[in-house]
């Protein structure tokens, strides 16, 4: 008998996506969320109504450490996706953003390090630890920035990238890269990190803060104008919310071979947009322009960043399985159903649809 899988965040987007996933393979999910976040309360709703019996919700915050204890109770492993998420937070309230970051992810640890147990862990961080990369000399064509380097051009950026934390955002999350790190090796916990580019799909209730690609797509549905910061030719590496859990599940199957390891999950060299691209394609599938408005360049942004995923392909078999298009165009059918209908309870059926059309497969 398999127990029961715990996920930390479990009612924001990717824990959402997550959570649908493993209850509809017959897997017990708990999910343990503050549900502050747009659309949080909602994402489990329709999750819990979904998969009637196969998911359990815990209220609460991951900096209560006898509610993280009583929630990693019995469960055979953990995903730690709950996070302080928005650098713009973090540079308002850099305080809340450590401890969330780095306290709730020390609570995590010392749960399971405490718990007879001693579940494995996979810990969600992101691109941001390897700071601005002003050293990254890149130059425009055309709509993009595209770095001199040939090597970077045609592999992104590698987990021997030295770490470069920037921003409070950057720090906490980079702490709590490295503690996770660090317990696997000196408490012998089961547990990798693996460091996300943009990932976007359905279930994202994306804002100006984080999740730029739904929010660039529920601006243009609305009719609402949008912000640039800097020139709009930063290059991301974008993944489909479905090749992220795809990635994440073959992490735990494959836990014990790759603990203590970091790995970068993005869409790589063949899956990259930058936000000026992301406009045209919004327009061009909208048939309208967006109303667009031009700010400063914000704290730490990254001027290119593409993942060299490379080394978690060969420890897993892991490739992308959805290309830009098939994924933009599943996304925008998503956010049209959710706002004609105004209730994201109707858009199960269309999310599923959508998710066929792309040809994404579970591992």
């Amino acid at each position: 008998m398999t127990g029961c899988i715990l996920i930390t965040g479990g009612a924001g987007f990717i824990g959402t996506n997550l959570a649908r996933r493993l209850a509809g393979a017959g897997r017990t999910v708990r999910i343990l969320d503050a549900l502050v976040r747009q659309g949080a309360q909602q994402n489990v709703i329709d999750a819990c109504n979904s998969f009637p019996g196969c998911i359990q919700l815990i209220k609460g915050d991951v900096r209560d450490i006898a509610l993280v204890r009583a929630a990693i109770d019995g469960v055979e492993h953990v995903y730690h996706l709950a996070a302080q998420v928005a650098v713009t937070k973090s540079l308002e309230d850099p305080g809340t953003d450590f401890e969330i970051n780095v306290g709730g992810t020390m609570n995590v640890l010392e749960a399971i390090r405490s718990s007879s147990q001693r579940p494995s862990l996979l810990y969600s961080s992101t691109n941001k630890v390897y700071g601005a990369l002003r050293d990254v000399d890149v130059e425009p064509v055309a709509s993009r920035y595209v770095p001199r380097d040939a090597r970077i051009r045609a592999n992104g950026i590698a987990e021997q990238r030295v770490l470069d934390f920037h921003s409070p955002y950057g720090c906490s999350k980079g702490a709590a890269d490295q503690y996770v790190l660090d317990y696997a090796r000196s408490y012998g916990l089961t547990a990798a990190v693996m460091r996300m580019s943009c990932i976007y799909g359905p279930y994202q209730h994306g804002n100006e803060d984080q999740g730029w690609v739904a929010h660039f797509m529920r601006s243009a549905i609305a009719d609402d104008p949008v912000t640039i910061y800097g020139d709009g030719r930063q290059v991301r590496d974008v993944l489909f919310v479905d090749d992220l859990v795809n990635a994440f599940e073959l992490a735990r199957t494959n836990i014990h071979a790759l603990s203590g390891r970091a790995f970068n999950v993005g869409g790589g060299p063949a899956n990259t947009l930058s936000v000026l691209e992301l406009i045209d394609r919004i327009e061009a599938i909208s048939g309208q322009s967006l109303d667009v408005a031009i700010e400063a360049w914000r704290v730490g942004d990254q001027r290119y960043y593409v993942s060299d995923t490379r080394r978690f392909e060969t420890a897993s078999g892991w490739r992308p399985q959805v290309d830009t298009t098939k994924g933009l165009d599943a996304l925008w059918r998503w956010c049209a159903e959710a706002a004609s209908r105004h209730d994201t309870t109707m858009c199960i059926e269309a999310a599923r649809e959508q998710r066929e059309s792309t040809g994404a497969a579970p591992p």
